[in-house]
């Protein structure tokens, strides 16, 4: 019997504005846990092996189901941190449902 697919959230993002920045990442990261987020990778090195790498940093959180993932995107906690993330950087974020296992 196959369980319910995780979803992730896959972002790339530009900083402009690395002090404010870190306001952000230090607000995001317990609420991601909060709501049954992690964070699989964040930042690190990007090794291309078909086509451009993305130039920026990338970031993927793991959610145990997209319901949780879009709970977590449309809370009203999250709105509050995201308006940092809004005046410090520019992103480009998606969500993806994984195989059900």
């Amino acid at each position: 019997m196959a369980t319910q697919a995780k979803a992730y959230l896959i972002a790339e993002v530009e900083v402009h504005d690395a002090e404010g920045f870190e306001a952000y990442r230090s607000g995001v990261a317990p609420m991601i846990a909060a709501f049954g987020g992690r964070y699989l990778v964040r930042g690190g090195p990007i090794t291309a092996l078909e086509g451009d790498a993305p130039t920026q940093r990338m970031v993927v959180i793991e959610f145990p189901s997209k319901a949780a993932a879009e709970t977590f995107w449309h809370s009203e906690e999250y709105r509050q941190v995201a308006a940092l993330r809004h005046t410090t950087a520019h992103s480009r974020i998606f969500m993806i449902e994984g195989a059900p296992t």
